[in-house]
């Protein structure tokens, strides 16, 4: 339904009364407060009243080919007329397989089995249970332990949540902790003063095989790990870490699932970063998002033929009873492989790795600000990160609301970027000119030297 701005009274009324938005804050439940989105092109967004604004956020880390995609839409129409669902459990379709085929083509390895889902939740879900049946399977039923890392996200159902080491997600959440152990934060920029990065490196290597031994390789089923820690920060872990963490999962019969719900399907100017970036093949991968460039929800978990060989060659006869009403669903399949079409056709990959040399020198000039404490990222993603005392890694009360307050000032300025306490991150549309590139990051600079001076005069901020 499309309404105009003088009749947003009602549907905002609907809104404050009907909607339960996802991390919802309940003083804020009820708030008709909120910006509509109602329209959009390229990578600018529009609101109710009109305003433009520059997706800095990309949605949310999946707009990949811009919005307003009439090619997109018609492939999406076309399947909608041929055949809008089908029953997964028992059927299958052509859409969807070749969706899969053309997956397992561009994945590292022998990474071949494509298990649909409806998000990045829901194929990191199923990536644990997976690992579960078939250490059950296996005669392994002891062997359950997944380790992550403290920063990590992996998605918000029972089983994601609880391999998520983001601490403010889980104030109120419940969540399975028996399942699960959190190595410290691997992030660079916090590693003690004195350390070097190399050191740091091997310290959180020998926290991933202390964890091992401690908890036992039996009782240990796999490690998770983002190859960019995405929603925790933006955190890029040191150069040769995966590797090595692969190495010692193999080292102790630790499976390795790599989350790319984020980093897939493009952000780093490569189909998945796992191999062609990090240097590694993993037993699992799980994907969304830049996978139907947000046009359809849609999700994977990719398992390597070692895997399910292991579990067919010697007769077992068991169920793998895990799966969704709308697994493979034809349309996001068809929206999926429009995707992958749009990629090639455009040279999408290559267009990423020839701006983002620009995206990031543009982000790493900011840290000349006096209130930003780090930047970091890799391909179309950064984070900048503002502290009230660079000499100090340790929390002020400052930095509690920097990032609220500097997307504020953005948004008047006609960006949107995503404050995560401290921190705003950002990871625009891969269609991002260099020209765009520069009115992004303008307004960024111009944003956060606006919320600096409201914070001094506020008396929050002292500068430097």
């Amino acid at each position: 339904m499309s309404v105009m701005h003088n009749e947003f009274g009602p549907i905002r009324e609907w809104d404050g009364d009907n909607v339960l938005h996802p991390w919802e804050n309940t003083a804020y439940i009820r708030d008709q407060s909120r910006t509509f989105i109602e329209r959009a092109e390229g990578i600018y967004i529009y609101s109710e009243s009109g305003q433009r604004y520059l997706d800095g956020p990309g949605g949310m880390w999946c707009s990949q080919i811009g919005y307003g995609r009439k090619d997109m839409a018609q492939a999406i129409a076309e399947q909608v007329c041929n055949l809008g669902y089908y029953s997964p459990f028992n059927n299958s379709n052509s859409v969807t397989a070749k969706l899969a085929h053309e997956i397992a083509d561009r994945t590292p390895g022998d990474l071949n089995s494509v298990f649909f889902t409806t998000g990045g939740s829901t194929a990191v879900d199923s990536a644990i249970r997976f690992v579960q049946f078939r250490n059950n399977v296996l005669g392994k039923p002891k062997k359950k332990k997944i380790i992550s890392r403290q920063k990590a996200y992996h998605g918000s159902t029972y089983l994601a949540a609880t391999m998520s080491g983001k601490e403010r997600d889980k104030g109120w959440m419940d969540v399975a902790d028996e399942l699960v152990h959190f190595l410290p934060d691997v992030n660079p920029y916090l590693r003690p003063e004195g350390m070097s990065v190399a050191d740091f490196l091997d310290e959180k290597i020998s926290d991933l095989e202390q964890a091992i031994l401690d908890l036992g390789s039996d009782h240990v089923a796999a490690f998770i790990a983002e190859p960019i820690l995405s929603s925790g920060g933006v955190i890029v872990p040191p150069e040769g870490y995966h590797k090595r963490c692969l190495e010692m999962c193999r080292k102790h019969d630790v499976l390795y699932i790599s989350d790319e719900v984020v980093t897939g399907f493009g952000r780093l100017g490569h189909w998945f970063a796992s191999e062609d970036v990090f240097g590694i093949v993993p037993d699992i991968i799980t994907c969304a998002k830049g996978m139907t460039s947000g046009y359809a929800p849609m999700g994977a978990c990719i398992i390597s033929d070692r895997l399910i060989d292991g579990l067919t060659s010697d007769g077992h006869d068991a169920t793998f009873s895990n799966g969704f009403t709308y697994s493979g669903h034809p349309v996001c399949a068809a929206a999926a492989l429009k995707n992958i079409e749009i990629f090639e056709d455009e040279g999408l990959l290559e267009h990423v790795r020839e701006v983002s040399p620009h995206f990031q020198n543009r982000l790493t000039a900011l840290r000349t600000l006096p209130i930003v404490g780090d930047t970091r990222g890799m391909g179309l993603v950064g984070c900048v990160e503002c502290v009230a005392d660079k000499a100090s890694l340790e929390p002020l009360e400052l930095d509690k609301v920097v990032g609220a307050r500097i997307d504020a000032r953005c948004q008047e300025l006609g960006l949107l970027v995503r404050p995560l306490v401290n921190m705003c991150v950002f990871s625009p549309p891969l269609i991002i000119t260099c020209d765009q590139i520069d009115e992004m990051f303008d307004i960024l600079e111009k944003g956060i030297r606006l919320a600096t001076d409201d914070l001094a005069r506020e008396g929050l901020w002292a500068g430097e």
